[in-house]
Order: C-alpha cells, then structure tokens, then sequence
C-alpha cells in the first residue's frame, strides 16, 4: 500500500480527476459534477469551457466544518438563507515576528467557487450526517446551491499585505458564503504563510542567490508538499525538486543526486560505458574514465595548490565520472560523501575538467554538512587557482550550492560571517514554516441585508471593522507605500495631491494626515456573480512571483528588514472611525453596578 496520493488528473475536462491511494481510485469529480458545474456557473475563463477545479481535487464542498450545514440547515429553516451577507477574510497579525505578509491562495480559491456543487452522493452524506432529520425542501435547496450570486473582491495574488484589511471580500447568500468560509480560509491560510516564509527567505539570501526549495521528503503530506512548491515559487524561489510540482505548474526543476549514489560505487572499473562524444559531436572520447584520471594527477602535482591535494576516494571519483557520463551538460556534485577538501572537491576538479576537454562546462558543487562559510570558501580558492594555472576562464566562479537544514537563522549568519555560496537548496523549515504553525486568518460577518455588524471583544485586536469597505493604498515622493487605509464603500476615493487624514482603527490618539502621490484601489473584482461587473483575468504563476517581487522592492526597507522592523500602519477614514465607534457603543451591553 502506498503511503502517498497520486494526483491522477488536474484538469476537470478530462472527467478524470481524482486521487490514487494504492489501487483503489476515489474519483472526487466525475462528469455528472462537471454537467451540473457548467450549467450552473457557465463559462467563467475562455467562452465555451469551464473552469479548471482546485489543484486538488479533494477540495470539493465537503471539505468545511460540519457547523457550516448546520448553520446552513439553520438559515433555510429561519427563511434567513438568501439574506445578503458581506464576509471579510483578513488576519490580526504578521507572521514569522515580521511585519508584512505576502498574499497567496486566490487562483485556488476561485477555483473553488466556480466549481462549487454538490453531488447527490455529497448531499445524501450530509442528511446523513446533519443531527435529526433533513426535510425535503432543504435536500431540494442543496440540489440547487451554486456560487452564481456571490460575488468575491480580493487583493491580487502575491501582494504585501497587513493585517486588518480584507484580502478577500465575499458576498452573495449568508447559508452560501458561510459554506465558503472553511474551505477558502484553508486555501489562503497555509498558501500566505508559506509565501511569506519564502519572501523572508530571499530578502535574506539576496537577489543575487539562486534559491532552491528541496522540502518534499518533509512536507506535511502530499498536498502541504504541492502547495508548498507552488507558494514558494510565488515568495521568490527560483526552482524546486518537486517534479510533480513541476509539472503541475511549470516551475523549474533542479536537483542532482544523492549520497547514495556515490555510496554505490565501489571503484571505476565498474563503468563499463566510457566513451563520450565532443558537445559539438565533431570526436568521441573513447576513455572518458582515463581522461579523469590524468587530470586528478596534474591537480595532485599542482604546485600553486602546494601539494594539498593526496590520494581521493576512487569509489567517489568513479560515482562523479558515471555521473557525468550520463549528464555532461548539467554535471553538480554532491562533495560531502567522504570529506569535502581531500576529496570531494578535487575529484570534482578532475571530471570538470575533463569535460572541458570536451566542451562541456560544469555546474558545480552541493555542500550538505559541516561549516558552510568555511568550506565554500577554501573551495572557491581552489576553484581560483585551477582556473590561473590551467587557464580555464570562469572556472574560478564554478558555482556553489549549500543545503543541510538551513533556515532564515543560517543564512543571516553566513552573511555575516562571510561565505563564497551561490544558491542554496532550503527544504523543511521553509515548507513546514517550521517557526510559525499557522496564519491565523479569520471570516468575519462585516453586513448582512445592507446593515453592518460588529464583532466585540475584550481583546480590542479581535473586533471587526465593520460594513463594506473600499482600501487603498498610498503612496509618498521616493515610491514607497506609506498607508493602507479603508473607508466606507459609499465615501469618494483618496485623490493624489489631497490631504486625507488616516486614523488607527481604534486608538483615537493615532492619526496623520497624508498626501498621496499614487492611490491604488486594493479590492479587485474575481468573481462577480450576477452583477455585470467586469471580472479581473487570473495571471500565470510567473506573474504573481513577478508582482510578489515588484512589491517588496515597493515596501520601505524598515518595514521588511528581518531585525525590529517598523510596523506598517494599517487606518480608517474619519468617518469610517467614527462609525466603528458608533456601532461600538450601539451594540455593547451596558453594565450595571449595584
């Protein structure tokens, strides 16, 4: 039995999506969903096709809390079920001990909602499962629930966002939306958070770093794996070893091999193939393996390397050769299976350049263990060296990659200590957000039939900002953001040039009046339902990594910075605050003493 799931399928054309678990196929979306899909939803992408569903295709209406039937049961049986109710999805706090937040999850999430219906076997389960009896009238309106007349705004894919402001905005039928909630908080929450963690990452690492995420062997299942390679390549990373990830959604793959396969030879007599054409096939070499040898010699004569070179491990030199045999153009190293500057370096010397001989140009090395900055910089002097005695331009600049359980921690101390690495490969504290379990995001009823509602607590971090609302974002002369600020739906639009006065949402001793000199409107339209309104496109994956960049370049960088950064600040129009207040004070209980 296999301990993992296979998707099968991601597509909804092919009537085939499912998950394999061992040899039994559970099909999750089959072609009577997808019929009652199109007829419900209608084109939402390219006239004539419907959506592609979530990536996974166990993301389906079922995947929520029971109390969202319940309350569902609950609404229908109060006639309060097509009441029109207004949900924000926001968090209370940045991640990590940061203060920014990269957003993520929103492809998935419309996916979700445009491939929203319930199958007869899913509604028979829910009657089943709901307690006392369902009425007929209620397995009816089950038969019936689509997300035609919910309407979503949102903030687009990869944006640096704060907390407070709404990053998806959810109208339509209070029992529909309330079905949402479960489903889209779990496809934003992890999504953002792992996002996030890759963006710190890269700030940390540089822009010049290749950075490499290598967590599938210790994500948190299948799907944490998945999803984890697709939002850290949103955060900034450049590639993955994920190779179902891979082909899912087009990020680039790397990866080389492991201790094992250099364990696993035992001396070069064992390659029995050793011949190796030119790379412009004009000659072969007939002896590939001898060509390496002559070449280990001369680095072990070498007298600029002061004769620091000795005998290698062959098994090692023999794995390195067979390696590269089968991969001239991409020959990486893995140099720590023995010991790294006796042998692991040199015997990489040797086969690079003997593929130089043929015209070839190596990779590199990998570096799994000991000390990194020390390592990869006795290795960049010997890579100097060869590249001055044997006169092999560029080879001085051979590339070096670290692994071994780095983290945000590591690399800034690499940074500071000095170190000669040019791409790292960051695996379980990256995708297991190692240093944060969760986001925290919440959905909260923010109006329902045009009155706005509040939600009260002694803790003041936890009360809603109630109604409606529009948010923007404002910017100062050097480019940089200064202000997220919300306002009333109704109330006219920041304008550049103007004085607005922007309030914290709650301590009326902190405000400031700004003067925008660019106001971006934050909420997009993705999902518009019945109301006409034109529907903002879904960008490709590259895209969001591109604005996810673009918009840290944006932030000022004490808003970003890794040690004590400046909080952003987060306000409320006047007259959203005063509001805020009123409603406060119109729903909290008056108390009595006695």
């Amino acid at each position: 039995m296999r301990e993992y799931l296979i998707p099968v399928c991601t597509r909804h054309d092919s009537l085939k999506t499912g998950f394999e678990l061992g040899s039994e196929k559970l099909v999750i979306i089959g072609q009577e969903r997808l019929k009652m899909e199109a007829k419900a939803n209608g084109p939402s992408v390219n006239a004539g096709r419907v959506m592609d569903g979530p990536t996974n295709p166990m993301v389906t209406p079922l995947l929520t809390d029971l109390y969202q039937f319940t309350m569902a049961y609950a609404y229908w049986k109060a006639g309060k079920h097509n009441d029109r109710a207004v949900f924000d999805l926001y968090f209370r706090k940045n991640p990590f001990g940061g203060e920014f937040t990269v957003f993520a999850g929103l492809e998935e999430c419309i996916k979700l909602i445009a491939n929203f219906k319930l199958t007869e076997e899913e509604i028979s389960f829910i009657c089943e499962t709901l307690p006392g009896s369902c009425e007929e009238g209620f397995v009816k309106y089950l038969r019936n629930i689509d997300c035609s007349d919910v309407e979503v705004y949102a903030i687009s894919e990869g944006t640096v966002v704060f907390p407070k402001v709404p990053l998806l905005r959810v109208e339509g039928p209070v029992a529909v939306v309330q079905l949402l909630e479960t489903p889209v908080l779990n496809l934003v929450n992890f999504a953002s958070l792992v996002a996030t963690n890759a963006a710190r990452h890269r700030l940390v690492a540089g822009k010049s770093k290749m950075l490499l995420e290598f967590g599938l062997r210790r994500a948190q299942g299948p799907d944490g794996a998945i999803s984890a390679s697709k939002y850290c390549y949103i955060g900034g990373f450049d590639a993955t070893s994920n190779v179902a990830a891979g082909r899912l959604f087009g990020i680039p793959l790397r990866g080389t091999h492991s201790h094992a396969f250099v364990s696993s030879f035992m001396s070069p007599d064992e390659i029995l193939e050793r011949s190796l054409h030119r790379s412009d096939g004009s000659s072969t070499c007939e002896d590939f393996v001898s060509l390496v040898q002559s070449w280990l010699s001369k680095i072990q004569w070498s007298k600029k390397l002061g004769n620091s070179v000795g005998e290698t491990n062959q098994s090692e030199l023999a794995a390195f050769t067979s390696y590269a045999l089968a991969f001239p153009n991409n020959f990486l190293a893995l140099v720590d299976t023995y010991d790294v500057m006796r042998s692991g370096v040199p015997n990489f010397c040797a086969v690079a350049l003997a593929l130089n001989d043929l015209g070839y140009k190596s990779v590199g090395i990998r570096l799994d263990s000991g000390d990194l900055a020390y390592l990869s910089g006795e290795a960049r002097k010997i890579f100097q060296i060869i590249e001055k005695e044997f006169g092999l331009p560029g080879f001085g600049k051979t590339s070096i990659t670290a692994s071994n359980d780095l983290n945000e921690e590591t690399l800034d101390a690499l940074n500071k200590q000095g170190h000669e690495v040019d791409c790292y490969g960051i695996g379980t504290y990256l995708v297991t957000c190692y240093a944060q379990a969760a986001l925290g995001c919440v959905f909260k009823l923010v109006e329902i039939n045009n009155q706005p509602r509040i939600k009260l607590s002694e803790d003041v971090s936890k009360v809603s900002i109630p109604c409606k609302k529009r948010c923007y974002r404002l910017y100062g002369r050097e480019g940089y953001s200064l202000v997220d600020i919300m306002t009333g739906e109704n109330e006219p639009c920041p304008k550049v040039g103007e004085r607005i006065l922007c309030r914290h949402p709650f301590n009326e001793s902190k405000r400031a009046y700004v003067v925008p000199q660019r106001v971006e409107e934050l909420l997009k339209c993705y999902w518009p339902g019945k109301s006409g309104k034109v529907r903002e496109e879904l960008p490709a994956l590259k895209d969001i990594r591109d604005h996810c960049i673009k918009q840290l370049e944006q932030m000022r960088p004490d808003h970003i910075r890794r040690l004590n950064p400046t909080p952003y600040k987060v306000s409320v129009s006047a007259k959203l605050y005063d509001f805020i207040h009123f409603l406060w004070l119109n729903e909290a209980p008056v108390g009595e003493l006695q």
